[in-house]
């Protein structure tokens, strides 16, 4: 891990320049994040403030903004996004808490916060606030869980779908509707045959 792992050497080389940044050496600060950039794949912007053991694991393409705030204990995976939706120089970029973890190719946009505890599912677009202990999914992303406890692992097999959930509650309706049916069209039928058979 020590000699090639580009996740922690991204870490490392976002501490040096994080410290640039906030001695007002922008310049050196920007120049170790670009080289950071060209031998990790992985792009932290030198003002982001990043808390500790925080972990980027198979990092290519991973994008943090310059106002992203990460808690402590956080894991992310590739592809991840911490992006804003202006040019303005203010808070732009989202906030996460602790005990969080980013699914692959998840992108978060604009000020928003991610609870201690939250999940976010592999290629979700989440541009709401989270709470803590949320599991978020799709695009854009909805919150299909909640747990109280913080948790430090993903498990993409395991996440919820929104959309064969859906469908499962479509398919439960359908049936309902088709045994209702079923009854009515036996009540009628039983109808029928009585007023057969009464005689005028």
């Amino acid at each position: 891990m020590l000699t090639c792992y580009p996740g922690l050497h991204a870490i490392w080389c976002h501490r040096c320049a994080n410290w640039f940044w906030r001695h007002r050496m922008r310049l050196v600060g920007r120049l170790v994040s670009h080289f950071a950039r060209f031998v990790t794949g992985v792009e932290i912007h030198p003002g982001a403030r990043i808390g500790r053991r925080f972990f980027i694991d198979h990092g290519m393409g991973v994008v943090i903004g310059e106002t992203a705030e990460i808690g402590d204990d956080v894991l992310i995976y590739q592809g991840v996004v911490l992006g804003g939706t202006s040019l303005e120089k203010k808070k732009r970029h989202p906030t996460i808490g602790n005990n969080v973890v980013i699914g692959s190719a998840a992108i978060l946009l604009g000020p928003i916060t991610l609870g201690d505890g939250a999940r976010v599912g592999a290629n979700s677009v989440v541009v709401k606030s989270v709470p803590p202990g949320a599991t978020v999914v799709g695009v854009p992303g909805r919150i299909v869980e909640e747990r109280r406890e913080p948790v430090a692992d993903l498990e993409h097999g395991k996440l919820p779908d929104p959309v064969s959930e859906g469908m499962r509650s479509m398919a439960e309706r359908q049936a309902g509707l088709e045994e209702r049916i079923r009854r009515l069209e036996a009540m009628l039928e039983k109808r029928t045959q009585t007023s057969e058979e009464t005689p005028e």
